[in-house]
């Protein structure tokens, strides 16, 4: 009989132990991600690696949200509500391969639902999309750092003509879901003009300008200046860097996400084709 107490008082300890652990690690990170060109899906460089190294890293998730610099909408915020989401390939002149790449995850229309209604009560409208699937910009970084697709993904859409404050808001309004286990993720590119790429290489030396933007940015993300960013417009070379601000803005949902006690943990460093910023980051307690 003492044996047996002795074994369900440990037992008991362990259990308490092991819900104590899932309490302090259950809050999902907020993710920033560079997605980069679409190539990326294909290739086997640092890059790559990365996500795959983040993914791995994680805690179990419930799902995963995300803001694509590829889906904006007018009127109202969209939020996508499949049961599976299909995949867009919404990028042209890439090799064949490319269009035959597979992302199956489930969606889930009841945290579309919930998305939609806390959107709503902050005074933001939004609307639910059965319909509509999933960019490149959600499912090719998604596909590297999680590539078993098991994880619902929902996405939600940039309104047209939103500010960093309108975005940071959608960030904060949906920052409770983190302690639900719901990974935030924002997918843009820290810088993004693709005039100014040097497309047939990959590694071309660095431009001063682009370099000079992203220092801009880090220096303020390091020192937690996130309402400073948002004046990103008096940034050096800001309108080099996002000739429009599609590819910038999901910065702010990220930011607009983060908690007191986050820290800031690298992700990604690096330019590709001389001034295409990849630089990612995550934001977790």
């Amino acid at each position: 009989m003492a044996w047996g107490l002795l074994w369900s008082l440990r037992k008991m300890n362990s259990d308490l132990k092991q819900r104590e652990e899932v309490k302090a690690t259950g809050v999902a990170p907020a993710f920033f991600v560079s997605h980069g060109s679409p190539m990326v899906a294909l290739e086997t460089d640092a890059f790559p690696q990365a996500l795959k190294a983040f993914g791995e890293a994680q805690a179990p998730v419930r799902a995963l949200v995300v803001v694509s610099a590829h889906w904006e909408t007018p009127d109202a915020v969209r939020v996508t509500a499949a049961e599976a989401p299909p995949l867009i390939y919404d990028f042209g002149g890439f090799p064949e391969p490319l269009y035959r790449l597979t992302y199956p995850s489930p969606g889930s229309p009841e945290l579309a639902r919930d998305i939609v209604a806390r959107l709503g009560s902050a005074g933001l409208p939004a609307e639910a999309d059965a319909a509509r699937g999933l960019d490149h910009g959600t499912w090719v970084p998604l596909r590297l750092a999680f590539p078993a697709a098991r994880i619902p993904v929902v996405q939600v859409s940039l309104p047209w003509g939103a500010s960093a404050v309108d975005v940071a808001k959608m960030g904060e309004v949906l920052r409770p879901l983190r302690a639900e286990g719901v990974l935030l993720m924002g997918s843009g590119t820290m810088t993004h003009n693709l005039r100014l790429l040097a497309w047939r290489d990959k590694s071309a030396p660095v431009e001063p300008w682009a370099r000079e933007f992203d220092a801009w940015v880090t220096e303020r993300l390091a020192a937690r200046d996130f309402v400073g960013i948002q004046s990103w417009m008096s940034a050096p070379h800001a309108r080099l860097a996002h000739p429009t601000a599609e590819h910038f803005l999901p910065l702010f949902f990220v930011l607009g996400a983060a908690l007191p006690e986050d820290r800031l943990t690298s992700v990604f460093e690096g330019f590709h084709y001389a001034t295409m910023s990849m630089r990612s980051f995550a934001l977790r307690g």
